[in-house]
């Protein structure tokens, strides 16, 4: 049973609303800090009780008005993209990392004493030496989102030992599903999806060989719950399934759903993108006791069906 006072950072995002789905189920005392107004998803008529904060994650006086009284921090709140953040790498720096050295000042100041990070499974590791990847495997990044990820995780690891906030990074795979704006079609699946709902040609970069782990959101929301309920001695943990799936054999499985093929158009594989990225488990099944429900088959179906396309 969760008794945290939880603060979400950025919970008008694809995962903070599953987050808040699911932990209103916990009777959590929750508040939310973001940009945007509440969003009638998740209006205070649907679940009473939510405190829901109209603020700038970067505004220290937003941040200490949404500190007080709470006990656990999740922090979601990320400016940049990868496929992005190489074209501006100090911004990227600026505005994540900065901003999180920040968010822990202020911690510090009001006393708030745990933290859940969110980090980037996909992007920290680099190109991998094996395969599914364990969380001691190097850490060489290709992307200044990735990097940016990993100095948040070390000033995490500072912070517990010069002042005691305790921290879990949950380095979470490649996720899609329920809520993922799909009119931005950012991660392979939505943008594949929405491509296909609209009869346009999905591009790839490369021969359509790339792994990646995909991850449902439910199953995603569900690791920051356990994680929630964690006390062990653990700090970060791969949030995958272990599964690897190529944008090939996506394309086929979306293709499978509706029933129709796709179109598309192949162009130059791009640098920074690495050949292959399955995550390793097995720690987060053995320390948090979570293991990934939705298999990319039905996740994809389920994704279909939420946006009103009949699937096959």
């Amino acid at each position: 049973m969760i008794k945290s006072q939880c603060l979400i950072l950025g919970g008008g995002g694809f995962i903070g609303t599953a987050l808040i789905e699911r932990l209103i189920t916990e009777n959590v005392s929750l508040r939310v800090l973001d940009k945007a107004a509440l969003r009638s998803s998740c209006g205070e008529d649907v679940y009473p009780g939510l405190d829901w904060h109209v603020g700038d994650f970067h505004n220290k006086d937003d941040l200490l008005k949404s500190l007080i009284g709470v006990d656990t921090v999740i922090h979601l709140v990320s400016t940049s993209l990868p496929k992005s953040s190489n074209d501006n790498p100090v911004l990227d720096v600026q505005s994540n990392v900065i901003g999180t050295l920040r968010l822990l000042d202020a911690m510090k100041e009001v006393g708030v004493k745990r933290i859940i990070y969110a980090s980037s499974g996909g992007t920290v590791y680099g190109d991998p030496t094996y395969t599914p990847i364990k969380e001691s495997h190097q850490t060489q990044p290709k992307v200044s989102y990735g990097i940016s990820k990993l100095m948040v995780e070390k000033y995490l690891d500072l912070y517990k030992h010069l002042h005691g906030i305790d921290y879990l990074v949950l380095r979470i795979a490649n996720p899609y599903g329920v809520h993922q704006r799909i009119e931005n079609a950012q991660g392979a699946v939505a943008n594949f999806i929405q491509k296909a709902m609209s009869h346009t040609p999905i591009e790839i970069w490369g021969d359509g060989s790339i792994v990646r782990d995909y991850l449902h959101i439910s199953d995603v929301a569900e690791s920051f719950v356990r994680a929630l309920n964690y006390s062990g001695e653990e700090k970060v943990f791969n949030i995958g399934t272990g599964v690897g799936t190529s944008l090939n054999d996506l394309i086929r499985l979306i293709e499978s759903a509706i029933a129709q093929p796709v179109i598309t158009r192949f162009f130059d594989a791009r640098s920074f993108d690495v050949a292959v990225n399955v995550l390793d488990n097995t720690l987060a099944r053995r320390e948090l006791l979570w293991t990934p429900k939705v298999s990319i088959e039905h996740g994809v179906k389920l994704m279909l069906s939420d946006l009103g396309r009949p699937v096959f």
